[in-house]
């Protein structure tokens, strides 16, 4: 069995919701037509809305990481948590320039207020938030924590042009919030991951018929190695692994070939394929990231 390189996501411009959302000003109604007024959504509160707040984890959010940590959670779960979960922002002071009037005098600097952003392993763009106040103490002493619904920050992170959300990084416990699921959260969709979604199988098949090749027999998807983590647990940082919030691919896609087929055929199949899936908006707005894999029938 062998395996191709990850290959990335295509770029796709910003859902119609979202955008209508980051204009924030778009009238009574979102881009659907359907009224702001009456949504029972935590998103819809002030930022300043946590005056009593203790700064503690948010407890669903707490309960879906240690059912990740026991082996019986989901990243699903924790990502439907954190739907109703309020998170902490990172926000720095930062110097503006000095400025020069109109009759030649120079004007204080002055300090302004900055959203914290990361830059992720592969190159993108990633927004830090912290389940508590304490971890984004730790990871940053100087930042001012503001407390925010997940949802919330998901919207500005999105504004921000980041295509990932990080729960507590620099801690034991890191979670990634990829870019599907990071929109579904600032668009307060229910989240389902591309390998455990049937609309995605489902173009899988139809690629496999536009393709009519074959030599080729099957295909499947199935969750890829970088959807874990690797966590650790105490100060010696033994580790374990838990199925989610990783970094790498997301989704993996198992071919099943006839043998007998040359490099340059192969390259073929899986340039149409790839295109195939590039040019389907249901993939690519669900699928984040994507290794593909070849394998032979099992001999019979």
């Amino acid at each position: 069995m062998s395996e191709k390189p990850a290959a990335g996501p295509p770029q796709k411009h910003l859902p119609g919701h979202i955008a209508a959302a980051l204009a924030g000003a778009g009238g009574a109604t979102d881009s659907a037509g359907q009224p702001w007024a009456g949504r029972d959504l935590p998103a819809q509160e002030k930022y300043h809305n946590f005056d009593a707040d203790d700064g503690a984890v948010d407890a669903g959010y707490a309960a879906a990481v240690a059912g990740l940590a026991a082996g019986d959670g989901t990243e699903a779960q924790v990502v439907a948590s954190l739907a109703t979960a309020r998170v902490f922002i990172p926000i720095v002071a930062q110097l503006a320039e000095q400025t020069v009037g109109e009759n030649g005098l120079v004007s204080d600097k002055e300090s302004d207020m900055a959203l914290v952003t990361l830059q992720g392993p592969d190159g993108r763009k990633a927004q830090p938030v912290f389940s508590h106040a304490d971890a984004l103490t730790r990871w940053h002493p100087e930042a001012r924590p503001v407390a925010v619904y997940a949802a919330r920050a998901a919207l500005s992170a999105v504004s921000e042009g980041s295509q990932l959300l990080v729960l507590d990084p620099g801690s034991e416990h890191p979670f990634v919030v990829r870019r599907p699921a990071l929109w579904a959260l600032a668009q307060q969709h229910h989240w389902l991951p591309s390998y455990a979604d049937p609309a995605v199988a489902v173009v899988l098949e139809e690629s496999l018929a536009a393709l009519g090749h074959a030599s080729v027999v099957a295909v499947s998807a199935s969750a890829g190695e970088g959807i874990k983590s690797q966590w650790t647990t105490g100060s010696l940082g033994s580790g374990f692994v838990v199925p989610g919030g990783g970094t790498g691919p997301e989704l993996c896609v198992t071919l099943t070939l006839e043998p007998g087929l040359d490099q340059a055929s192969v390259n073929n199949l899986l340039s149409f394929l790839q295109n195939f899936w590039a040019q389907n908006e249901v993939f690519a707005q669900a699928v984040d990231s994507v290794q593909i894999r070849l394998r032979h029938p099992a001999p019979k």
